[in-house]
C-alpha cells in the first residue's frame, strides 16, 4: 500500500499543477463571484488573487501528501525545496519600492529623457521600458521590474488610457525584464540556475546573449512607442512618487537606501545575510517614515507567497518535465522551452537542464534563450512577473489582468526576442 501511494504522489502532484493552471486562468470568474454573492465576498477575492493560486494548491499538495506518505516524507521533501529566491523578491521589492530609491531612479531616466527628441511621455516612457529592464542584469531582474513598475504605474497605468495600452505595456515590460537580464550571469533567476554548473562568465553571457538581448528590447520599445504614439504624447513624464507635501529626500536617506539594495543584491544567494538587512531596513525606514511612502509590504508577501508555491509544486513535475526535454534536438528545444515557460517558470526548466550531465553546447544556449524569450507570456512564465502584475493589477478592468489577453500582448515581443536569439 505504500508503495502504491508513493508513486501516485507525481501523477497527482501534476493533476493538482494544472488545476492551479486553470485556477490562474479564471481569476476574473472569482471577482465576479464576490460582487454576486457579498456574503461570501472575502474568500471569493481571496481565490481571485493569482498571487494566492499557487501557495494555495501547494498547501493542498501537502495536506494530501501528508496523508498518502506521512509526515515525515512530507516534511523532507519541504525541507529540500529552496526557498531563496521568494525571500529574496520579497525583500528587493519592499525596498526598491521605497520614495527614495524611486524618486533616484525617476530623476536619473528623466534627466535623460530631457535629451531625447520626443513629445510628452513617449522619452520617459521608452527608457522606463528599455533601460530599466537592462539594469536588471546588474541590481537583479526582480529589482528592475519592481522599479519600472511602480514608475510605469504613475506614469501610463493610473492614467486615462485604453487597456490595449496597459496589456501591450505589461508584455513587452515583462518580455524585455526577462531577456534584459542576460548581460550578466548572476541576475536572471534561469541563468543563476545553469551559470555555476556549466562555467558560463559575464564574457560569455555578454557575447553569447546579451548584446542579442539588449538589441531586442530596444527594438521592442521603439516599434511599441511608435505604434502608441498619440496617447503616449498627451501624457506627462511620471508621477511624483508621493503627495505634493512630502517632506523632500535628503541625500543621505536616499544614500543608506542605495546601500541596503546594494547589500541585499549582493548577498542575493544568502538569505541569512539579506533578512537580516531586510530587517533593518525595516526599522530604518520606520525611524524616517517622513521620507517614505507606505512600504508596498502586501504586494512583496503575496508575490513571495506565490513563488514559494511554485517552489512546492514544481518540484513534483521533474518527473514528466525532463523525458520531455530530453527528448528534443538542440532546434527543437528552443522552440520547446519557450513555450514550456509560459506554463512552468523558467528557472525550473533551466534547472532541470542542469542536472543532466553531457549536454552539448548548442543544447544548454537554447534551452537558456527559449526559457529566458517566453519569460513574458504568461505570470508564471518568470519569477518577477507576479510582482509587476501585484504592482499594477489595481488599474486594469475589474482589477484582473486577464491571462489571454496578456498571452496575447507578449506575443509580438515573445517574438523578436526569439528572432534576435536565433538570427543574430
Amino acid at each position: 500500500m505504500f508503495l502504491t501511494t508513493t508513486h501516485a504522489l507525481p501523477y497527482l502532484s501534476a493533476g493538482i499543477f494544472a488545476l492551479a493552471l486553470i485556477h490562474s486562468f479564471s481569476t476574473q470568474y472569482f471577482e465576479q463571484l464576490a460582487l454576486r454573492q457579498p456574503r461570501h465576498a472575502g474568500l471569493w477575492h481571496l481565490l481571485g488573487e493569482v498571487e494566492v493560486v499557487f501557495g494555495l494548491w501547494a498547501t493542498v499538495l501537502m495536506l494530501l501528501s501528508w496523508g498518502l506518505v506521512g509526515q515525515r516524507q512530507t516534511l523532507d521533501y519541504l525541507e529540500s525545496r529552496n526557498f531563496t529566491e521568494p525571500l529574496f523578491v520579497f525583500a528587493i521589492m519592499v525596498i526598491a519600492g521605497t520614495r527614495p530609491v524611486l524618486v533616484l531612479t525617476r530623476n536619473a531616466v528623466t534627466a535623460l529623457a530631457q535629451r531625447l527628441p520626443l513629445q510628452g511621455g513617449m522619452a520617459m516612457y521608452a527608457l522606463v521600458l528599455s533601460l530599466v529592464p537592462l539594469l536588471g542584469s546588474f541590481i537583479t531582474e526582480p529589482a528592475a521590474m519592481t522599479l519600472a513598475a511602480l514608475l510605469l504605474r504613475d506614469m501610463v497605468f493610473a492614467a486615462p488610457v485604453k487597456p490595449a495600452l496597459k496589456y501591450a505595456t505589461l508584455g513587452v515590460l515583462f518580455v524585455n525584464v526577462s531577456i534584459g537580464g542576460t548581460l550578466t550571469p548572476f541576475a536572471a533567476p534561469p541563468v543563476l540556475m545553469v551559470a555555476g554548473p556549466w562555467g558560463w562568465d559575464f564574457a560569455f553571457m555578454l557575447s553569447t546573449f546579451g548584446w542579442k538581448a539588449a538589441v531586442a528590447v530596444v527594438l521592442n520599445t521603439l516599434v511599441l512607442t511608435f505604434v502608441f504614439r498619440h496617447p503616449l504624447s498627451r501624457l506627462g513624464t511620471v508621477g511624483a512618487c508621493a503627495a505634493p507635501d512630502a517632506a523632500p529626500v535628503p541625500w543621505s536617506v536616499t544614500l543608506v537606501h542605495v546601500l541596503f539594495l546594494v547589500g541585499v543584491v549582493y548577498f542575493a544567494h544568502h538569505p541569512v545575510v539579506f533578512v537580516g538587512l531586510m530587517l533593518l531596513f525595516l526599522g530604518f525606514a520606520t525611524a524616517y517614515s517622513r521620507h517614505q511612502n507606505p512600504l508596498i509590504l502586501r504586494e512583496a508577501l503575496l508575490v513571495a507567497f506565490f513563488l514559494a508555491g511554485l517552489v512546492v509544486l514544481g518540484g513534483h513535475q521533474q518527473w514528466w518535465l525532463e523525458p520531455l526535454l530530453l527528448s528534443l534536438s538542440p532546434e527543437a528545444v528552443f522552440y520547446g522551452a519557450t513555450a514550456l515557460t509560459a506554463i512552468t517558470d523558467n528557472a525550473a526548466l533551466t534547472y532541470l537542464g542542469s542536472l543532466v550531465p553531457g549536454l552539448s553546447d548548442a543544447f544548454k544556449e537554447s534551452l537558456v534563450a527559449g526559457a529566458v524569450a517566453g519569460g513574458g507570456l504568461t505570470l508564471i512564465a518568470n519569477a518577477p512577473n507576479p510582482a509587476a502584475a501585484a504592482i499594477l493589477k489595481a488599474h486594469f478592468p475589474d482589477q484582473t489582468i486577464q491571462p489571454l489577453h496578456l498571452l496575447l500582448a507578449a506575443l509580438p515581443a515573445t517574438a523578436v526576442a526569439m528572432l534576435a536569439f536565433r538570427c543574430l
